[in-house]
Formats: C-alpha cells, sequence, structure tokens
C-alpha cells in the first residue's frame, strides 16, 4: 500500500511539473555529457601518451651533403665518425639512458620515404642519394632526451639531434585544454542542473503542501512525506544521464571509431566502450545531484 501510494506521488509530481522536469532531465543530459567527454578525453590522454611514449625515439641526424652546419663542414658523414658514434651510444656514459638503437641508411630512408609519400607528385623526383642517414635511439626513459642531446650535439658528423616527444606533446597540451575546457563547461551545467532540480522540488513541494500536512497530521514520518520529491529529482536526473551514456555512446561509435579514426589512424582512439566505464559514474553523479538538491529544498518546503 505505501509503495502504490509513493508511485502515485511521483506520478502526479512529474505531470504537475512537466515542463520543469524536461528541463531537468535536459540540464543534466548537457551536464553529464560534458562530464564525461572530460573523463573520456582523460583516458584518450592517458592511452596516447602510454603508447606514443613507448614508441617515441631520438634521432641523431648524420651529416648530408651539402648541408652548411658547422659539424658538418667535411661533408657528408664518413664511415669514420658513424663508428666512433655507435661506440659513444654502446659505451658505458649512455647505457643507464639508451635502451636499443639501429642504424638507419639513406637506402632504408628512401623506403620509408617512398612507402609514407608514394602518392604526392614532388616526391617523384626524390632519389636515395638525398636522404639522410641517422641513428634512431629508443631510451630507457623519454624524459631523459636532453642528456642524449647535450652528449651528441656538436660532434663531428651529427647534424642535429631531433626528440620526436616534440612532436607528440603539443598534442598532449592540446588534449589536456580541451578536457579542461570540457570539466569547466561541466561545472557549471551541474550548477544549473542543481539549481533546476532544486526550483522543480521546491515547486512540486509547494503544490502539493495540503496534502503533505494531512499526511503529517496522520503521523507519517518525514521520511515517507519527502521520499516521493526525493524520487522525482532522481528519476529526472537519471534520465537525463542515460541519455548522457547513450549520446556518448553514439559520439565515440560513429564520429571517433567510424570517422577519426579513419582519418588520423596515427592516433591510438579510444573506443565505444570505454563510455561504459564511465557510465556508473555519470549515473552516480546523478543521484548525487538529486540527493543534494532534495536536501536543501525538502527540509523547509515539506514543514506544514
Amino acid at each position: 500500500m505505501r509503495l502504490q501510494f509513493i508511485l502515485a506521488e511521483i506520478g502526479i509530481g512529474l505531470r504537475r511539473n512537466l515542463a520543469m522536469t524536461i528541463s531537468v532531465i535536459l540540464v543534466t543530459f548537457v551536464s553529464l555529457t560534458f562530464v564525461g567527454a572530460a573523463g573520456l578525453l582523460q583516458i584518450q590522454i592517458g592511452q596516447t601518451t602510454d603508447e606514443w611514449y613507448d614508441r617515441v625515439e631520438v634521432s641523431i641526424y648524420l651529416c648530408p651533403q651539402d648541408s652548411d652546419v658547422p659539424t658538418c663542414a667535411a661533408g657528408e658523414v664518413s664511415e669514420e665518425q658513424m663508428d666512433a658514434l655507435v661506440a659513444e651510444l654502446e659505451g658505458e656514459a649512455m647505457e643507464p639512458y639508451v635502451e636499443q638503437y639501429y642504424v638507419e641508411t639513406k637506402e632504408q630512408a628512401f623506403a620509408s620515404f617512398q612507402e609514407r609519400f608514394a602518392d604526392e607528385e614532388w616526391a617523384r623526383g626524390v632519389t636515395a642519394d638525398q636522404m639522410q642517414a641517422s641513428l634512431r635511439v629508443a631510451l630507457v626513459n623519454p624524459e631523459q632526451y636532453q642528456v642524449v642531446d647535450d652528449h651528441f650535439t656538436g660532434r663531428q658528423g651529427v647534424e642535429e639531434v631531433f626528440d620526436q616527444k616534440r612532436l607528440i606533446e603539443p598534442i598532449i597540451l592540446a588534449m589536456n585544454r580541451l578536457s579542461l575546457v570540457s570539466a569547466g563547461l561541466a561545472g557549471v551545467m551541474l550548477l544549473a542542473a542543481v539549481l533546476l532540480i532544486t526550483t522543480t522540488i521546491r515547486l512540486s513541494a509547494m503544490s502539493r503542501r495540503r496534502e503533505t500536512g494531512i499526511m503529517r497530521l496522520v503521523g507519517a514520518s518525514n521520511l515517507f512525506i519527502q521520499l516521493p520529491f526525493m524520487l522525482e529529482g532522481a528519476i529526472a536526473a537519471t534520465i537525463g544521464a542515460g541519455l548522457a551514456v547513450g549520446g556518448l555512446w553514439f559520439g565515440m561509435r560513429y564520429l571517433v571509431e567510424d570517422w577519426l579514426a579513419g582519418s588520423l589512424e596515427f592516433i591510438p582512439w579510444v573506443g565505444s566502450e570505454a563510455v561504459w566505464t564511465l557510465a556508473p559514474l555519470l549515473v552516480a553523479v546523478a543521484i548525487v545531484l538529486a540527493a543534494i538538491s532534495s536536501v536543501v529544498t525538502l527540509s523547509r518546503y515539506t514543514k506544514v
């Protein structure tokens, strides 16, 4: 009987404040979508950083023909200079920093160039002699790039020392900033959701002051009186969370997996399954929003 009464009261409250209920659902949906987007971006940043940093290399570009760098004044790198550089990489000074290395000859560099730019018209006139040999070095800790840079920069036969991490960090920085923007917008929208849920519960409570007064007179407890209002807010917020989860899944499935992953294949994109990892958190946030709004409102507006 009590459950039937509570369900009836919930139905009455949702019908009386239908427009406000829809507003709560929509605001919760938008705010939790931003929360979920910020969470997915953090997952993406972590996955991208882990995978790229594991593959990042320091490239020691050796002197090509006709270089104007002072260390290449003698012309293209000689066998003696190459042997000296390899010996340095294998020496005790570099042992704590170098995980492994390999030599990329001009022919290997040309093969990689052709594979990458095979369809480009301008690349067809490039020959293997125009390529540049290099030493590709994988570090034990990519953050210690500066040690290798300082050790080999200025050596005879070395034109430039280049850390591939320089290419990665701007992308990760952009993702981090986008995540912060999403989190900021989410915070504003969550505040709006709390205020709107509070207003909805208050209007519902004020419209039923006569009923709550009668319930108080017949000895109903505070929890029994307040529970329908609390559940109204929780139901609306949970529906908004469900819509947010669905929207995030749709975006990840069709925008990221079908479009971005095909266009930018070098990025290890997070899949739509990550949304289900965040789904319980989003639902929990929705319920907490409703609970906070209910506690703030009901202690005042259900008194008779």
